[in-house]
């Protein structure tokens, strides 16, 4: 009916018929459709819907920049016609692709200005799904308390309006702090929560997603093949829906996989493949992320001075894009480096860096990764009390955030403990 509808140049009917099968298709993942639908629209002139769906389909599918253009032609069209409901909905969407790009503050921006709308015109589901927004903005800065409380604040108004989608994505962008702050069991109680709903209402892309979070937890875990079929899982998917940022994600994980089990000829030809990949899109911060990981390969390859440029190319594009997490894992990363080679201050002065960074955003997992690499510092100097008392915190976070190397962080404790205790009855007057 919608071809027949553009073919006859009936304006009106096309764009009606074309909106309800754009939400349809929108609701499937079938993005490449909808963007097919949308530009046989436009052909029969400007239309907000057209432009709206146009820019979903688009971010959808890694093309963020096409997406911002056409959204802001649908903004012109809903301020113009005074339509403070999609105005507000279309400027959270555009805040949704700033958030994708990294540009973390100009998203905060759109969303707030979403949010005061959606409250002016008591659109409930649309306040939630803001305020969850909102709160993804605040995890990728770091701040995950912040996150939590608007992501508390976002669930019982979808739930009481009925937003499953919604529901589903608040459910696992808790999981992701949790993930973040180290409380994996959390993390995993979230995202199982998640994972039914996602299915249920067919968001393939948000499922793709999920399934990639909870891959994510179990390789935190040490539990690597576990995380491998989550991740095989999600790949299908996110080529089947055309998501090209969340494609190069998943390459990503594949290869920090492969990484950690050694197979680091395997984890190159993923980061490969995902480095393309995030600036085709855009996605700087995907970018800082797939350059550590190149970096680490080469790292643990014995390669530091090819590691050392891949980390120093990752660690201002983190800094460019507010991502204090990011930036703290480089740091540690460059730290590592400088202590492989043998020069234990620069180590020192990133780990303390890292430190700094960890404590701000909350990170206890991290922080028992960054001050255990400190005490083999202490250790191999001879600074045998400062390195006790390193591994007594890092032991006490590896209890409380469930870390899986906590068996053989005490082993290490209990052996520096014995050194010290040497080192003090060697000791006295020749």
């Amino acid at each position: 009916m919608h071809r027949l509808a553009v073919a006859g140049r009936e304006a009106s009917i096309a764009r009606k018929v074309g909106r309800g099968l754009g939400r349809v298709w929108l609701a499937r993942s079938r993005f490449a459709d909808v963007a097919r639908l949308a530009q046989h629209t436009l052909t029969l002139g400007d239309d907000a819907g057209a432009f709206y769906q146009l820019g979903w389909a688009q971010h959808s599918t890694g093309s963020p920049w096409a997406a911002l253009d056409s959204y802001a032609q649908a903004l012109d069209l809903y301020q113009i016609a005074d339509d403070r409901g999609n105005e507000a909905v279309t400027l959270s969407n555009i805040g949704g692709v700033y958030n994708g790009l990294g540009d973390r503050q100009r998203a905060l921006t759109y969303y707030e200005r979403a949010l005061l709308i959606l409250r002016e015109v008591g659109d409930q589901a649309g306040e939630a799904t803001t305020l969850s927004n909102i709160g993804l903005v605040y995890d990728g800065l770091g701040d995950r308390q912040r996150a939590l409380t608007y992501y508390e604040q976002a669930l019982p108004i979808l739930r009481e309006v009925g937003n499953q989608a919604g529901e589903a994505t608040t459910l696992n962008n808790i999981g992701l702090v949790y993930n973040g702050l180290g409380d994996r069991q959390q993390a995993l109680t979230y995202y199982e929560q998640a994972l039914p709903i996602r299915r249920e209402v067919g968001d393939r892309a948000g499922e793709a997603t999920t399934l990639n979070n909870i891959g994510l937890v179990y390789n935190g875990l040490g539990d690597r093949q576990q995380a491998l079929t989550y991740y095989e899982q999600a790949l299908p998917i996110l080529r089947e829906v055309g998501d090209r940022a969340g494609e190069a994600t998943t390459l990503n994980n594949i290869g920090s996989v492969y990484q950690a089990v050694g197979d680091r000829q395997q984890a190159l030809i993923y980061f490969e493949q995902a480095l393309p990949i995030t600036r085709e899109v855009g996605n700087r911060a995907g970018e800082a992320a797939t350059l550590n990981n190149i970096g680490m390969v080469h790292s643990d390859r014995g390669d530091r001075q090819q590691a050392l440029i891949y980390f120093e190319q990752a660690l201002p594009i983190t800094r460019e894009v507010g991502n204090r997490a990011g930036e703290a894992a480089t740091l540690n990363n460059i730290g590592l480096v400088y202590s492989d080679r043998g020069d234990p201050q620069q180590a020192l002065t990133y780990y303390e860096q890292v430190l700094l960074l960890l404590r701000e955003v909350g990170d206890r997992f991290g922080e028992a990764v960054t001050r255990f690499n400190l005490a083999m510092i202490y250790r191999r100097g001879g600074e045998l009390d400062r390195a006790v008392v390193e591994l007594e915190q890092v032991v006490d976070l590896d209890r409380r955030v469930g870390h899986p190397d906590l068996e053989s962080d005490t082993a290490m404790l209990d052996q520096v403990r014995r050194e010290q205790g040497g080192s003090a009855t060697g000791a006295g007057p020749a």
